[in-house]
């Protein structure tokens, strides 16, 4: 039997990639899905994937979303959200033709083998591509110990990950490449009901030797999430935020965007004192929402079709779409902006060093690696908001209680934070380790473009030359209270 190339109608070719040589096995048990970074039943190319697997073999379902108590970062704010996250997969796999497993370590390394036992008994292996953090290499590592033939599925945005080999240096160049290709990709969608018409065998249970070993969460668990990671050995001192995760508050999160912030959010998205922010980039880095369906139901409202789309792909910002200005924006910053990020880290391995900066920026920052710095911070000072800078304190606070910056206060904390460290260098690190532990949508390709953005990646040169910056962009906050309206942001945070 071939490995990957059979009966396939639900997944394009482009987003499903094989990481192992190993053969299909037909007289396995199950078809074994393990859920890594597109937390989510529905709108889900990889989930799509693992159902025309079903069908093609007449075998049943097995989701295993693990967690692990030791990755990097692991605090009881990342590990809430998750788990909260699987409590709602849990409902919604409920009634459904899958056995969901939920697994999260409770002691260090108690999860180790569990992946490779499973694949003992499983057909095939999908997983996830996710390309940033740790994913890839574990991904990678997993293949080379599983005894099954396993594929990750790319489900990350509306444009496949290997729809070119090109590396985009700018925004500019991304969004012609994107015009040119979404009046195919935009109806390419994962769907939104993976099971239905599809009659898919149900499993009752797993081996007992398995469940005994490695007990699921029970549903009394994942139902006070918060509580639960108390015990668990990780970092306990960054603490879960107000907002909690999971498709159905995504879901909520979106409604609301839809109704009471899309009308304002090309004039208003960057004054702290007028939300008009999605407040989706959580779900989005945790895999909760689809960017598929947050465009999907965008577009709905606005009644949108393709013959609105202009023909040409000249990468204009606006007006391509043919839809009103806030929609308009919005799809630029979802699409374009959120995208450009996941290929450049999908091409680049080196993503994160500093030597993927473009070569002005190299140039100019080392011209100016050396000039005297205003203000000198360490990185416990910054993490406390203790500068001489209300605002950028202002903008950590945010950080360090909701796990979020207004998107404006954003560049301009990265900025100050690279004029007030010894060297760029010494500024990405800081940025990286403060935006990684705090930031509910770190470790994620969207965010690290905000990061390098700070330094020059996907921006231009600009003048007059500065001190400590020269050609890359500068920002003060001083300029920020006189463009944007933050008074109520900074009575809360200042």
């Amino acid at each position: 039997m071939g490995r990957a190339r059979e009966g396939k109608a639900m997944v394009p070719d482009l987003r499903v990639t094989p990481c192992n040589d190993l053969q299909v096995n037909p007289d396995g048990r199950f078809i074994l899905y393990w859920m890594t970074a597109f937390r989510r039943a529905a709108w889900n190319f990889a989930l799509d994937r693992a159902v025309e697997w079903a069908r093609l073999l007449g075998k049943p379902i097995v989701v295993l979303e693990a967690l692990r108590c030791d990755y990097p970062f692991a605090s009881e704010r990342l590990h809430a959200f998750v788990l909260e996250g699987m409590a709602e997969n849990d409902r919604a796999f409920a009634g459904k033709p899958i056995l969901y497993y939920p697994y999260a370590e409770k002691e260090k390394g108690a999860g180790r083998g569990l992946l490779e036992t499973l694949s003992q008994e499983a057909c095939v292996i999908v997983s996830d591509e996710f390309p940033c953090f740790f994913l890839p290499s574990m991904i990678r590592a997993a293949a080379e110990k599983v005894t099954a033939y396993m594929e990750k599925v790319d489900s990350n945005g509306l444009l496949p990950l290997r729809l070119s080999e090109k590396i985009f240096l700018s925004a500019y160049h991304f969004r012609r490449l994107a015009q040119k290709h979404l009046p195919l990709l935009v109806n390419q969608q994962p769907r939104s009901r993976p099971f239905a018409g599809v009659p898919i065998p149900q499993l009752s249970s797993l081996p007992r030797n398995i469940i005994e070993r490695w007990p699921p969460l029970s549903r009394d668990e994942l139902k006070d999430a918060r509580a639960l990671v108390t015990g668990i050995p990780l970092g306990h001192d960054v603490k879960p935020v107000p907002c909690r995760g999971g498709s159905g508050a995504a879901r909520s999160t979106l409604e609301v965007f839809l109704r009471k912030k899309l009308p304002l959010y090309s004039t208003a998205r960057n004054h702290p004192d007028r939300p008009a922010e999605s407040g989706l980039s959580p779900y989005l880095h945790f895999g909760h929402i689809s960017s598929h369906e947050i465009v999907a139901r965008v577009l709905k409202e606005q009644d949108w079709n393709p013959e609105r789309l202009r023909e040409e792909a000249k990468g204009q910002r606006e007006g391509w779409w043919g839809t009103e200005e806030n929609t308009e924006a919005f799809l630029d910053q979802i699409i374009t902006w959120r995208e450009l990020g996941y290929q450049f880290c999908h091409k680049r391995s080196d993503y994160r060093e500093y030597e993927s900066l473009p070569g002005w920026a190299l140039k100019t920052l080392g011209e100016h690696a050396a000039d005297q710095r205003p203000a000198l911070y360490t990185l416990e000072a910054f993490e406390k908001a203790d500068t001489h800078d209300p605002v950028w304190n202002a903008a950590q606070r945010q950080l360090l209680e909701e796990g979020r910056i207004h998107n404006y206060l954003r560049m301009l904390w990265g900025k100050k934070i690279l004029h007030w460290s010894r060297t760029p260098r010494e500024g990405l690190r800081i940025m990286e380790a403060l935006n990684n532990r705090y930031a509910m949508d770190g470790r994620d390709p969207n965010s690290y473009t905000g990061i390098f953005w700070v330094l020059g990646r996907h921006d231009r040169a600009w003048g007059p030359e500065r001190p400590v910056f020269g050609k890359v962009r500068y920002m003060t906050s001083e300029s920020a209270k006189r463009k944007v309206k933050m008074k109520e942001y900074f009575r809360k945070w200042g």
